[in-house]
């Protein structure tokens, strides 16, 4: 699958299970060119997420909120995922 088609698959959803206020996902595979994961097909993508869901969660709560919503494309597109998740407050 191509880039942009990952990311707006990744961004659809984050938005749809953690309801975003804002949401920015880049793709940063040209970045690893050669990485064994991306050998294999996935990409490395950065996401910057503000829900708020993540009131009163830590951040390791927030990152499995985060990983549950891709969780069957962390198996086929995503190789590496860097997150960054924010309350509206924290903004």
């Amino acid at each position: 699958m191509a880039g942009p088609d990952r990311v707006t698959m990744i961004k659809e959803r984050l938005e749809k299970a953690l309801s975003t206020t804002r949401i920015a996902v880049v793709d940063e595979s040209h970045l690893h060119a050669g990485h064994a994961g991306t050998k294999s097909g996935g990409g490395h993508f950065s996401v910057t997420i503000v829900s708020d869901k993540f009131t009163g969660q830590s951040m390791i709560q927030r990152h499995r909120m985060v990983y549950l919503a891709v969780d069957d494309l962390m198996r086929t597109e995503i190789h590496a995922l860097s997150i960054k998740a924010l309350t509206p407050e924290e903004v």
